[in-house]
């Protein structure tokens, strides 16, 4: 035989089923804050590190720039010299800015884990609510 404990009401499963889902989604907040927190200071050391990077290379390309122009100079005169040389700096700033950009996109920052997790909990309270 059961129990007659174990024998419970509609209002009060509801009321379990309520509760249950309410510690559910303040958990899953706590977890998407959390990941969320990560993403941002990933990004936050991502781009400290891609500044500093940034003024240490841009110093070496002034005073490398110099010296190939003055090189260049010699063979095909000063003006064409630093004309070859400046498009040859862009051609490179442009290649460093579209992979910063695409290391940067939104796909790449979003909480998957979290994601995930939700994903498995919404089938969850399906299956348990049926």
């Amino acid at each position: 035989m059961s129990d007659p404990r174990d024998i419970r009401s509609v209002p009060d499963l509801i009321g379990d089923v309520l509760r249950e889902t309410t510690e559910l989604f303040r958990t899953e907040g706590k977890l998407i804050r959390a990941e969320i927190s990560d993403k941002i200071a990933q990004v936050q050391v991502g781009g400290g590190s891609i500044a500093a990077g940034a003024i240490c290379l841009l110093v070496a390309l002034v005073v490398l720039a110099q010296a190939l122009v003055i090189a260049l100079a010699h063979v095909v005169g000063a003006g064409w010299a630093a004309l070859i040389v400046g498009v040859a700096i862009a051609l490179v700033g442009v290649a460093l800015l579209a992979k910063g950009k695409k290391d940067l996109e939104t796909v790449s920052l979003t909480p998957d884990r979290t994601l995930q997790q939700l994903q498995k909990d919404g089938r969850l309270v399906k299956e348990q609510t049926r």
